[in-house]
């Protein structure tokens, strides 16, 4: 049977055709865990993929780019940052009524919440941090022309955009009035900082968006669908506002920085500092609108959750989360 979302006999016959080997006869399961992007693990009975579709229903229509998102992974191949092998886009929403694309099964695991963690004791767990920071630094010192991606965004006027750009988010996804988030929206606008060095932004970064193997190396950095260029250090804010909601609201988000072991704030910025040598001084500001960026993602998830358009569980406690990220961007902006 086919999971929601994805056609398996209109897929075969695509998959059958696009990339080498591939049998037409598939199955597949739904990746538990996905709020945004839906992930497929995919089987001919042989080999193995991983699809990747927007979600079904109400959407953002440039929030889900499938095709930004093969295009990045794509591109950095051959560089220092790991990611999945890409085997093929397909643009023709006739296969399975969305954009999608086909990429490894790669090896490892994603690490969501500090049980897993301490399971493996602190001192693994603060090689794995360590290595998040790493890898994220890693990302930011590609140089976009060298890949091929220096038109894959307009980094001029970024963060400018990007108080806007979830603005109409929010508006977009409008279940209830939340006051906070116009004041938060207000402030941010009223007082965008200088823009660091041009890099990619992978827009999502955090624990849990990436594989960890057997030996706490980081085998993969997955969900691109909000890459662009632009201002690096939003990656960086936003990883840590992940940290600062999980303490808050412990596995209700990701929870993972809780765990024995895992890099403290002052730590993660003093090791993404050291390989960088971006201006920190106005981070406040990152981190106030990371937490609009955060509030408004969630807020969208909720409208899709009320008009019955997820997929999979754990949907339900969503907008708990929105007034406290609210009121943290606030405070991170008198900071």
């Amino acid at each position: 049977m086919s999971p929601p979302g994805l056609d398996l006999d209109s897929l075969g016959r695509w998959l059958a055709g696009e990339v080498s080997g591939a049998g037409s006869l598939l199955e597949a399961t739904l990746i538990a865990g996905g709020k945004s992007n839906l992930t497929y693990l995919v089987t001919d009975g042989t080999s193995e993929w991983i699809v990747r579709r927007p979600p079904m229903g109400h959407v953002l229509a440039t929030a889900h780019d499938m095709a930004r998102e093969f295009r990045v992974m794509s591109a950095l191949q051959d560089t220092a940052v790991p990611v999945p092998r890409t085997y093929a886009f397909c643009g023709d929403e006739s296969v399975i009524g969305a954009d999608f694309y086909v990429m490894e099964r790669c090896a490892g695991t994603p690490l969501r919440r500090a049980a897993q963690l301490a399971e493996l004791g602190p001192g693994r767990t603060r090689v794995i941090s360590t290595g998040l920071v790493d890898t994220l630094a890693a990302l930011h010192a590609v140089d976009p022309h060298a890949v091929g991606l220096g038109d894959f965004g307009r980094p001029e006027g970024f963060l400018a955009r990007q108080v806007a750009r979830w603005k109409k988010q929010l508006d977009a996804s409008h279940t209830r009035d939340l006051p906070a988030a116009q004041q938060l929206f207000g402030r941010l606008a009223a007082d965008v900082p200088l823009e660091s060095t041009t890099g990619i932004v992978h827009g999502d970064f955090r624990l849990d968006n990436v594989l960890v193997d057997g030996q706490d190396r980081v085998t993969a950095v997955l969900d691109w669908e909000m890459a662009t260029l632009g201002d690096p250090l939003t990656d960086l804010a936003l990883m840590l506002t992940y940290d600062r909601l999980g303490a808050v609201l412990g596995e209700a988000v990701t929870d993972a920085s809780l765990a024995p072991g895992y890099l403290t704030e002052d730590e993660i910025l003093n090791r993404y500092a050291a390989s960088s040598s971006r201006d920190l001084a106005r981070f406040g500001w990152y981190r106030a609108l990371a937490a609009f960026k955060l509030a408004a993602i969630l807020e969208g998830i909720h409208h899709r959750f009320l008009a019955g358009h997820t997929v999979g569980e754990g949907f339900d406690g969503i907008a708990d989360a929105i007034d406290p990220l609210l009121d943290a961007g606030l405070s991170a902006l008198d900071d």
